[in-house]
């Protein structure tokens, strides 16, 4: 008698096991096939790279930041700046963060990329104190801002993360994939990340994550080809979520 309950309990105890076992499997295959809405199915950077490393954030000043986006009355400066002032202040307490602004100036369109601020810890309220002052005007020089970022970082010499905000392509003869492969000969440790918002490009575009087609600015390569990130923000809310996600140290600040 004693023996049939034994065995019994031995096959039912095997049985509730077996199907823990593959209950976790499934799983943790599910957890691995997600990704977020907003990320680029790039390598993440921000596993691979110290999340406190200097940075310089390059705002696109550009004439087009001034006009709504698709269908929409809210110029995308707006949007840009109430995103800015979300997240820099949480950001900046633990990174050093610089400004450089490319578009408005007193050069020829071209030629305007202008180095606002050196990275230090809490300048939030100076980047967005500058945001809310910027009126947006001129080209989209935004291959000699990315150069220009990354010589102020001295990312020959040590880590520098740069991180582009741009809403259109480059339109001043640039190559920002050349570029990418120019930076990354001479770099000690570069991470380039680039976030589209709210633009409407020539030509690239690529399936997202959720199956829709979005469209890409082709300086999409310069995160690919520096293990960055890339993002398609169409929301204020997706701006924050690239900025934190790019920017944040998740163990330290980011809930």
């Amino acid at each position: 008698m004693n023996f049939r309950f034994s065995a019994v309990a031995f096959f039912i105890l095997f049985f509730l096991f077996a199907q823990a076992n593959q209950s976790s499997r499934i799983k943790a295959q599910s957890s691995n096939d997600s990704l977020s809405p907003v990320q680029s199915p790039v390598k993440s950077a921000i596993d691979d790279t110290n999340c406190i490393d200097d940075a310089m954030l390059v705002f696109d000043g550009s004439t087009s930041m001034a006009n709504p986006g698709y269908k929409e009355k809210t110029p995308r400066i707006f949007e840009a700046r109430k995103a800015m002032r979300s997240v820099l202040p949480q950001i900046t307490n633990i990174r050093k963060l610089g400004l450089m602004v490319f578009g408005p100036g007193p050069k020829s369109s071209c030629l305007n990329v202008d180095y606002r601020l050196a990275p230090a810890l809490g300048n939030a309220p100076r980047i967005i104190g500058m945001l809310d002052r910027l009126l947006p005007s001129g080209n989209t020089p935004l291959t000699q801002a990315v150069h220009d970022a990354a010589s102020a970082l001295k990312y020959q010499t040590k880590p520098a993360v740069v991180v582009l905000v741009t809403d259109g392509d480059e339109t001043c003869g640039g190559d920002p994939c050349r570029l990418a492969v120019d930076l990354l000969a001479r770099a000690k440790a570069l991470t380039v990340h680039v976030i589209g918002f709210k633009g409407r490009y020539k030509s690239y575009n690529f399936p997202s994550p959720g199956g829709e087609v979005r469209e890409y600015t082709q300086a999409r390569c310069l995160a690919e080809s520096t293990g960055g990130k890339y993002f398609s923000a169409e929301t204020t809310e997706e701006l924050e979520a690239a900025l934190k996600s790019i920017l944040g140290c998740p163990l330290l600040t980011m809930k």
